[in-house]
Formats: C-alpha cells, sequence, structure tokens
C-alpha cells in the first residue's frame, strides 16, 4: 500500500511540474539571406500554431511552448550550425522546425540534431540528398522532396509543349539536386537540356552567365536558384541583354518578391512549389486573415510542422524528442479523425482521450517512407504581372 501511495503522489507531482513546464522549440530559418522574403512568413505560420496550443491549455495538462527564433542564414553552414547547437545547449530546445534549406539542414542534422538526439522537422529543406541521409529517424519534412519535383516540372513543360530549356541551378545542395532530378526527369520523357550550369549566390554581374545560357539556346530557361539572390540576377540579366524572355521557376523563385522585382517583365513565365487546395488550405487562411501571407511558398507547412511536433509529444506524454520522435508519423497518417488548422485544441483532446487522430492540417500531410511529405504542388504562370493558379498536383 505504501508504494502504491508512493506513486500516486509521485504521478501527481509529475502532473503539477509538467502543468508548469515551459517547453522551448526552435524555429531555425533562413531569416537572412536568398530566401528571406519567405522566411518571416514561414516562422510566423510556425508560431501561429504554437500560439493555438498556448492559448488551448491542453498540451501536456497546460504546458506553455516558447518558440525560439535562429537565423541559419541558409548559406553558411559554420552558422547553421553554431545556432542550433546554441539552442539545443544552452536554450534547451525540445524540437527544431526547420532548417529552410537544404544545405543548412544537412549542417545541422548531421553536426548537432544526430549527436544531441533532436528531432527537426523541415517545411522547406527538399534537397533529394535528405532522403537518405543517416538520420537515426530524428529527421522529417512537410515539403516534398526534390525528386517529385523534378517530375513535376518536367511534366509541366512538356504538356506547354516546351521541348527544349536552358538550365541554371544555384552551386548548392538544393541546386544541384534539384537540377539533376529535372534532367532525369525531362530527358527521359523527351525533352531536351541544351545546357545546365550552375551560378554562384553574391555576385553583382551574372552577364557571363547568361552568356553561355544564350549561347547553347531553348525554348525557356529554367531557374533553380534563389528570389533574393543569384537567381533573381540571372533573371535580370537574361531580360536586359534580351537572352530569354519567358522562364521556369520551381519553388525557390516563387514568392511575392518574385512579382515585386520583375512584375510583367516575366509576363507567361512558368513555376511550382509545393502546395494543395485541400479544405485545409482555406481554413488556414481564414485563420491567419491578414496577420502574414499565408499563401506564401512553405508557409502553410511550416505551420504544419509545428503542429505535429507538438501533436507528438502530447502522444507521447513526453516533451523528449527520444520519447515523441515515433508519434510523429502516427499523429500524421490515418487512421484516426482529421485535423484541419484551427482544430489543434480538439486533436490535443483526442488525444489526452487515447483516441486516434490524422492530421491533415494546412499542406494535406502525409508522411511516407520514414518521415518524407508524399507531397502535392501547385503549377503558376505570371499573368497581369501577378503569380496565378494553373492547377494542382
Amino acid at each position: 500500500m505504501k508504494k502504491l501511495l508512493l506513486a500516486s503522489v509521485a504521478m501527481t507531482a509529475g502532473t503539477a511540474a509538467m502543468a508548469q513546464e515551459e517547453i522551448p522549440l526552435g524555429i531555425i530559418l533562413g531569416f537572412t539571406g536568398p530566401i528571406e522574403s519567405l522566411t518571416q512568413h514561414m516562422g510566423d505560420g510556425a508560431e501561429l500554431a504554437i500560439t493555438e496550443v498556448n492559448e488551448s491549455g491542453l498540451l501536456l495538462d497546460g504546458a506553455t511552448v516558447t518558440p525560439i527564433r535562429g537565423d541559419s542564414t541558409c548559406v553558411d553552414s559554420g552558422a547553421a550550425t553554431a545556432v542550433a547547437e546554441q539552442q539545443i545547449n544552452g536554450d534547451g530546445i525540445k524540437g527544431i522546425v526547420g532548417a529552410a534549406c537544404s544545405g543548412a539542414t544537412t549542417a545541422i542534422l548531421s553536426n548537432v540534431a544526430v549527436p544531441n538526439g533532436m528531432v527537426m522537422i523541415s517545411p522547406s529543406a527538399t534537397s533529394p540528398a535528405l532522403s537518405s541521409a543517416d538520420d537515426n529517424g530524428l529527421f522529417f519534412r512537410t515539403a516534398p522532396s526534390d525528386a517529385r519535383q523534378g517530375v513535376v516540372m518536367a511534366e509541366i513543360l512538356l504538356e506547354q509543349g516546351v521541348e527544349s530549356v536552358a538550365v541554371t541551378y544555384t552551386n548548392n545542395d538544393y541546386g544541384k539536386g534539384l537540377a539533376d532530378a529535372f534532367e532525369a526527369a525531362y530527358t527521359e520523357m523527351g525533352g531536351e537540356i541544351t545546357i545546365s550550369a550552375s551560378h554562384e549566390d553574391g555576385k553583382a554581374d551574372y552577364s557571363a552567365e547568361v552568356g553561355a545560357l544564350s549561347a547553347a539556346g531553348g525554348d525557356r530557361l529554367v531557374v533553380a536558384g534563389y528570389v533574393d539572390q543569384g537567381g533573381a540576377g540571372i533573371v535580370r540579366s537574361a531580360i536586359d541583354t534580351g537572352a530569354f524572355d519567358t522562364f521556369h521557376f520551381p519553388d525557390g523563385m516563387i514568392g511575392t518578391s518574385l512579382t515585386d522585382q520583375f512584375g510583367d517583365e516575366i509576363e507567361g513565365s512558368t513555376g511550382q512549389h509545393p502546395g494543395t487546395d485541400s479544405d485545409g488550405v482555406d481554413m488556414f487562411a481564414e485563420l491567419v486573415g491578414d496577420a502574414f501571407d499565408s499563401t506564401s511558398p512553405f508557409t502553410p507547412e511550416s505551420y504544419d510542422a509545428a503542429a505535429l511536433i507538438m501533436l507528438a509529444m502530447q502522444a507521447a506524454g513526453s516533451t523528449e524528442p527520444s520519447d515523441y520522435m515515433g508519434e510523429i508519423e502516427n499523429v500524421a497518417n490515418a487512421p484516426g479523425e482529421e485535423i484541419y488548422p484551427g482544430e489543434l485544441a480538439k486533436a490535443l483532446e483526442l488525444i489526452a482521450a487515447g483516441e486516434d487522430v490524422d492530421y491533415v492540417g494546412a499542406s494535406a500531410v502525409e508522411l511516407v517512407n520514414g518521415g518524407e511529405s508524399a507531397g502535392n504542388y501547385r503549377e503558376i504562370v505570371i499573368e497581369g504581372g501577378e503569380i496565378t493558379t494553373v492547377q494542382y498536383r
């Protein structure tokens, strides 16, 4: 009887401690650097999920999640590693939403997350190489791999009758991985790549790169770069020299910054980025209101990444990554009651009652093959100087 009483007292004390717990959660994105016009909205998306959970008071008997932002820069692996080390060893974070860019994500995963047993869910790191990374089951992503984006991009171009393209890609894990995936798919489907050449970010003049692309020719120029860096420089040089007048843009190039810079100068250009027309999209937009841009690329995926971490903690009854990592796919996938943006309190209640949930979220989340996003894409075209939707794939 004494042992039972002691166990009861310990459980009560543990519950009381949990009720007072503050859970630091890292949000490590490239808040400066080549996609900085996207990452503010992404951070806001993740923090919206955190606010929703905190206001419910239902996570682990009233625990509060504290978001801690960190700047990976996207381009400096040393800086990305340092900020992750600080958050883990200094701030005591219990999970990471991030990183944003593939190179920074790879650096944090191998140098910091795996050695420290830290869960990462990236909303936007899309390099195919991450699918086979030695991650000890700690890495997940809510955006699909570029292995799939390469196929989707090839299908879009060939359906439009674009049978030859020149390709330029940013010289890093993201650019090279996407360019390789696209080349394999496009040529297998019968398309011709006249040239596939890397470019460096941060240059003031891209006339030499554009000259080589122009000499090779092609019906369209594919720019697998960054909208706030070298990709934009390539587009500006191509327009100014008349080398190309239409472009195809993968996800790293799509955002309001693209049309702010070029408007109707890129009329008729096309592209794609992760996106869906599921019910969750409209619900997310309604939840966001005018607080930030809910349609900005990878913003829905950021909300979902944060939500999955917190729901997995609830399912595990623990904030420790080693405990909740195994619950992430369980809460993300069927069976269970479908959960959409604005319904995180409902999900927490169901989980606490021992019920299953199927988190659909803002981006129609489904995790496959050990944490990979099955993924959907929004096909876009520039019309009237604005990004408009063609269809979803």
